[in-house]
């Protein structure tokens, strides 16, 4: 699990964009893949272009996520919201914004489908933690 803060630092150490999405690449290609009975219309994150499969379960009032994608740079961001997210409370997630996606810049330079699909990431997210929080 990392602080948005590390996510942040991590990203000042590249000097441009291009730099940027290698990184996010990287970041996707260490997501721990999904089995294929996990990869289901039901699991499927609705509102993004690419395809992304989301699952969860609850350990120990611990939210843990696991999710794939088959696009590069969707598989990226989608580790990079997981590092912040899974494993925490419900109330941790519900309570934790994404400040970090303005700070690293990725709000002005992500297309509008990217930035489409990461919300509805966030969304799904926070809408699992909700439906934990009783």
């Amino acid at each position: 699990m990392k602080s948005q803060q590390e996510i942040i630092e991590d990203f000042e150490i590249f000097e441009d964009w291009m730099e940027k999405y290698q990184y996010l690449i990287d970041l996707g290609k260490d997501l721990d893949k999904l089995e294929d009975h996990e990869k289901t219309d039901e699991n499927k994150l609705q509102g993004c272009q690419s395809q992304v499969w989301i699952v969860h379960q609850l350990v120990d009032n611990k939210l843990i996520f696991k999710a794939e994608s088959d696009a590069a740079i969707v598989a990226g961001l989608v580790a990079l919201v997981l590092s912040i997210y899974s494993g925490k409370s419900p109330q941790d997630i519900i309570n934790t914004e994404p400040n970090f996606i303005k700070e690293i810049g990725l709000n002005q330079h992500l297309s509008s489908t990217r930035s489409n699909g990461l919300s509805s990431l966030l969304n799904k997210i926070k809408e699992v933690a909700h439906n934990h929080s009783q």
